[in-house]
């Protein structure tokens, strides 16, 4: 009977604890969300945002500081008071819910106030992580903020990239890509992707470069400009890739089932090499202490990567492609995004069972919300089997090949 008594009491403990644990870590996602939420309505509100517009002021391009003094009045009216808030907030989340975890969220907040508050009185500069001054030297994170994803708050759209360590706020806001004012550059622009792709880019402000072999298919649009480009004429787009921000690679062929000598030397210039050479050419463009911030890659690889397509040599050059690319995403050039396309209906597939501008807006949706492999497609299995792929073909590559920097 003690024995059970004893079992009784351990399991109390140890549930109790769990239970800590488990409301403690969601108290710390809550001050983060309730920190997030705060600073998005900072640019929504002028009488929030001419407190929060401090902070903004303290900082040079480079993130260097314009001035002490602006500094330090950034910690009172945007750090000092942010924290207030938060304190504030979780303790009345605390006391409403009497679960004790929550309490680590509230010393977890009282810590941003403590230091806010030391620097302001003490008048020193103690400067996060984030807003480190010097060269951006790492692509934007995906599962934290780092320096390059923050930079892109104060200097490339202060409406977007809101969050601060997790970026589960901007990803649920659709802020963690803006596409206002970027350059983007589209392959196979006069296909239906590609006018699909121009229609909803250009709904965001973005301005479009079309480069395509069909001139005359593509709408005189405001926000357009239109660049004939042929097949083996990649080395001709380097000027203008330079000024590019957004390098979307969508041309390609569809041979069916032709697998004479032709049809795979074609599928392959088409579909493989000549978007690795347009790869290497705009990762050549990716300079300056800018440019790890806001350049990318967007490459259709297609569904052919995980399942078939109906097309031998269709698949067999598109997952080329989507080898190549997970490849060199390890390198950390630039943000590269794969597009993982089902059937939609084009001149390379009539019998598409999706529609163009649907899958266009299911490429901007998820982009906004910064994947970095967006499936698009209707046959679920793609969703489970393609991550599994990605990730274990990644592992190999990473445990098997070398970086250009370590050669």
């Amino acid at each position: 009977m003690m024995f059970l008594e004893n079992f009784t009491v351990d399991w109390i403990l140890i549930n109790n604890c769990i239970q800590f644990m488990i409301w403690g870590i969601t108290s710390l996602f809550l001050a983060e969300i309730i920190r997030d939420s705060y600073h998005a309505l900072c640019h929504q509100f002028i009488w929030l945002g001419k407190w929060h517009n401090k902070h903004h002021a303290a900082y040079r391009r480079d993130l260097s500081l314009s001035s002490q003094k602006a500094y330090v009045e950034s910690q009172l009216y945007h750090d000092v008071v942010e924290s207030v808030i938060l304190v504030v907030l979780l303790i009345i989340i605390a006391l409403i819910v009497h679960q004790w975890g929550l309490w680590l969220g509230v010393v977890y907040a009282i810590t941003f106030l403590y230091g806010a508050s030391l620097r302001y009185f003490q008048g020193t500069i103690d400067t996060d992580y984030n807003h480190l001054p010097g060269p951006l030297e790492t692509i934007p994170s995906f599962w934290f903020v780092n320096r390059t994803y923050h930079w892109r708050h104060h200097f490339d759209d202060v409406n977007a990239y809101y969050s601060g360590v997790f970026p589960l706020v901007d990803k649920i806001l659709g802020t963690a890509l803006s596409l206002k004012g970027k350059t983007i550059a589209i392959t196979g622009a006069s296909g239906s992707l590609g006018q699909a792709l121009t229609r909803e880019l250009l709904r965001y402000n973005a301005k479009i470069i079309a480069l395509t072999t069909n001139p005359h298919n593509i709408e005189n649009k405001p926000g357009v400009k239109v660049i004939l480009w042929q097949l083996g004429q990649e080395k001709e787009l380097r000027e203008t890739l330079e000024k590019v921000d957004i390098l979307i690679i969508n041309h390609g062929i569809n041979v069916y089932s032709d697998r004479s000598s032709t049809a795979i030397y074609n599928s392959y210039q088409v579909n493989t090499f000549s978007a690795l050479q347009l790869i290497n050419i705009f990762s050549e463009t990716v300079t300056g202490p800018d440019a790890k911030a806001t350049k990318e890659i967007w490459v259709n690889t297609s569904e052919a990567e995980v399942s078939p397509a109906l097309s031998p040599l269709y698949e067999l050059s598109k997952r080329a492609l989507g080898e190549i690319i997970t490849l060199k995403r390890l390198d950390q050039i630039c943000v590269i995004r794969k597009l993982i396309l089902g059937p939609f209906k084009s001149s390379l597939n009539p019998y598409g069972v999706m529609s163009a501008s649907q899958v266009a807006k299911g490429i901007v949706f998820l982009a906004k919300r910064d994947f970095r492999n967006i499936v698009v497609t209707v046959n679920p299995l793609t969703y489970v089997l393609f991550p599994i792929k990605e990730f274990s073909t990644w592992l190999y590559y990473r445990v098997f090949s070398k970086g250009v920097k370590s050669e």
